[in-house]
């Protein structure tokens, strides 16, 4: 089966349970002054579009998209863990893409962490670069930034 994605709520049971799973995994490899997770009420504001992916009427993955003057920021990107390898990183990613350009942004930025070497390949694969910080991030000992001209 093919994997959709929809625009989503944070707080509905899909989007809570999923942005649990991944605070969770976050919180067990950084320390949290390392992680850079938004909670979710912070992803329910005018200036993020949340997305799910489902597959099989089964959500798999979420992602968000924030932003600012001049680019967009992916947050949030997360996948199932059983649902990896499934093309629900790439659905949620063409998905970002295209809400990005829809609202009118050229950029696209990502903060990640220094280990998630399988979300690095996905990033990559998706034509993302590695670039120094920007926003309010600073250089850390956890932290990858990558973007992506669209």
């Amino acid at each position: 089966m093919s994997v959709t994605v929809r625009k989503g709520d944070p707080r509905s049971a899909d989007g809570t349970a999923l942005l649990q799973a991944s605070h969770d995994y976050l919180s067990s490899l950084y320390p949290p002054e390392h992680n850079h997770y938004l909670s979710i009420d912070a992803l329910c504001t005018d200036d993020i579009t949340f997305l799910i992916a489902e597959r099989d009427g089964k959500a798999t993955g979420c992602a968000a998209l924030k932003r600012f003057d001049g680019y967009g920021e992916v947050k949030s990107m997360f996948v199932d863990p059983g649902a990896r390898g499934s093309g629900t990183g790439a659905a949620l990613m063409g998905a970002l893409e295209a809400e990005a350009r829809a609202q009118g942004l050229g950029l696209l930025r990502l903060e990640t962490g220094d280990d998630l070497y399988p979300a690095h390949r996905l990033y990559q694969r998706h034509g993302f670069t590695l670039c120094g910080p920007f926003g309010d991030y600073v250089e850390g000992p956890h932290s990858i930034f990558m973007e992506r001209q669209l």
